[in-house]
């Protein structure tokens, strides 16, 4: 990589979460920068600052919605107020998608294949009208889109008083889940509410914390064919760090599930899930991997309480659209999709009152009553979405 000499050349391109490939892509750049250094993750990135590395740009490779995309600008800014120009590679790209990732402040997307001269110049332009582009990037971006007044105050009143009432009972859940099996009370994963905000949602644990390595042990359930089965067994078996295939080009998962130390791929175990249809095989009665505890609050759905934390900080109201997961919001970036993000994301909503004891409903249905909120809340449905609520936790969930 040859160099220009500017007063910029002292200053490193940080590449995040790499492949050989793309870094090989910008050390044949001719960029007016020191060196190209790569960092594992953002935490990584994140230290490199803290001890003063003069970093002119950062290059994450991530989807947007993933952890190395706006969720690592978000940290960065966290960490240091004067940030340098963040660029991102991508696989997926939509035209929401783009303006959701501009307007989290990343100055430019990178579509694969990458092309060189492309890269190039664009990331030359940048740095060299970087004081002045960053001024206009800071005008441009838009509030984010705020819960009405009258409903957050709602939303803390209830969740406290809730939080407070039942305070005794999280306290029984939270010894009965420690008794009965090691690990935490809780976890999160990260999930895509208002306005493509990306936060950590928080459940009681009602599975064992090596529930996806008790698959392996639940074959002699399985109705698949031997062909299934083996298919099955070996994915089992061999994906110990149960990556998908997306996550594996990343080298690490970009959709994790946090427990006791433990990181495993939440959109890896809800494809085999998938995959695996109305079989035996991941629909058993009395599921092993699933404690006793852990069969009550889901029944109950007192395993979604710890989301009125969520309430308390601002990431959901009481009611709401669901929060999704990263990899399925990914793919509703459309404007006939994008609407229900428009909305408050919710612990209960429309199609949650709807589905229960009907069965599953169709991604046109749930999408239907989503976008139905989104233009019609108000604190009177919501509180007609609450009365209808209570009689719905009544009724056994079909899981």
């Amino acid at each position: 990589m040859s160099e220009i000499n500017t007063p910029d050349s002292q200053n490193i391109i940080a590449l995040v979460n790499c492949t050989n490939n793309i870094v090989d892509v910008f050390k044949e750049l001719n960029l007016p920068v020191k060196d190209v250094v790569c960092y594992n993750d953002g935490d990584e990135l994140i230290s490199a600052f803290e001890k003063g590395e003069k970093i002119a740009a950062v290059v994450s490779q991530s989807e947007i919605l993933a952890p190395g995309g706006v969720q690592l600008i978000e940290a960065i800014k966290k960490a240091k107020r004067d940030i340098p120009p963040f660029f991102l590679v991508v696989n997926h790209l939509s035209g929401n998608l783009r303006k959701l990732a501009l307007e989290s402040g990343v100055v430019d997307v990178f579509w694969q294949p990458l092309v060189n001269q492309n890269i190039e110049s664009r990331i030359n332009f940048t740095l060299a009208q970087w004081s002045k582009l960053k001024t206009n990037l800071a005008k441009e971006v838009p509030t984010p889109k705020k819960t009405p007044i009258g409903k957050r105050i709602f939303d803390i009143i209830f969740a406290g008083g809730v939080l407070l009432a039942l305070s005794p009972l999280f306290l029984i859940i939270y010894l009965a889940i420690k008794l009965e099996s090691r690990g935490p009370a809780f976890y999160y994963s990260l999930r895509v509410g208002t306005g493509y905000n990306v936060f950590k949602f928080y459940k009681f644990r009602s599975m064992y914390v090596n529930a996806d390595q008790r698959v392996k042990d639940l074959k002699h359930l399985n109705q698949y064919t031997i062909d299934s089965q083996n298919k099955q067994e070996k994915s089992a078996s061999d994906n110990t760090n149960f990556l998908c295939a997306e996550c594996t080009v990343y080298g690490k998962c970009q959709f994790p599930v946090h427990a006791d130390k433990v990181t495993w791929c939440e959109k890896q175990y809800i494809s085999s899930k998938r995959e695996a249809g109305d079989s035996a095989f991941f629909k058993i009665k009395n599921d092993p991997r699933i404690t006793k505890v852990g069969n009550f609050i889901r029944n109950t759905s007192i395993d979604e309480l710890p989301q009125l934390w969520n309430v308390i900080k601002g990431d959901m109201s009481i009611v709401g659209n669901r929060p999704l997961p990263l990899y399925e919001a990914e793919k509703l970036t459309t404007d006939k999709y994008a609407l229900r993000f428009a909305a408050p994301a919710g612990i209960t909503g429309l199609w949650q009152v709807e589905k229960r004891g009907k069965g599953e409903m169709s991604e046109e249905e749930r999408l239907m009553l989503d976008n139905y909120y989104a233009e019609h809340h108000s604190i009177w449905n919501d509180a007609r979405v609450i009365l209808k609520t209570i009689p719905a936790l009544l009724q056994k969930e079909q899981v």
